[in-house]
């Protein structure tokens, strides 16, 4: 499989299409997941093109991990989560929808499920809100 510059994510990174983004510098966006597992699903997206971990530059990865870890601690302190599930899929078979490298952030609340993948939108003033208040912290 090859990576398709025309994927959303990418479109995305070009800014040809809209998002709710936290934050960007040259290795990555941060932005919230528009169809969220809980309240403060955020994706952390490389800049560098690649289809997945299993074609991705090295050091691409070594660049945007730090970074992951950085929106992981912001989203405990805003949301207050007790729990923050990374995931990261490689191919349809394993749930990847998208296919430019991404990394979900899923906050996890004690006592609360997480919902299905991609099964409700979210509102968008919320979602502005909350990308603003882990603007502040990040």
């Amino acid at each position: 499989m090859t990576y398709d510059p025309t994927n959303i994510f990418a479109k995305i990174l070009k800014g040809e299409l809209p998002c709710h983004k936290v934050y960007e510098d040259d290795t990555a966006l941060v932005m919230l997941d528009i169809f969220p597992q809980s309240k403060g699903h955020t994706l952390v997206i490389p800049k560098a093109p690649s289809r997945n971990i299993l074609d991705a530059d090295p050091a691409a990865l070594s660049a945007v991990m730090p970074l992951v870890q950085r929106v992981a601690k912001a989203l405990q302190t805003v949301t207050k989560a007790y729990g923050i599930r990374l995931a990261q899929f490689n191919e349809a078979p394993a749930g990847q929808t998208v296919f430019h490298l991404h990394f979900h952030l899923i906050p996890a609340y004690e006592g609360t499920a997480l919902g299905a993948h991609a099964s409700g939108r979210a509102d968008d003033a919320e979602l502005a809100q909350l990308a603003k208040d882990l603007a502040a912290v990040l």
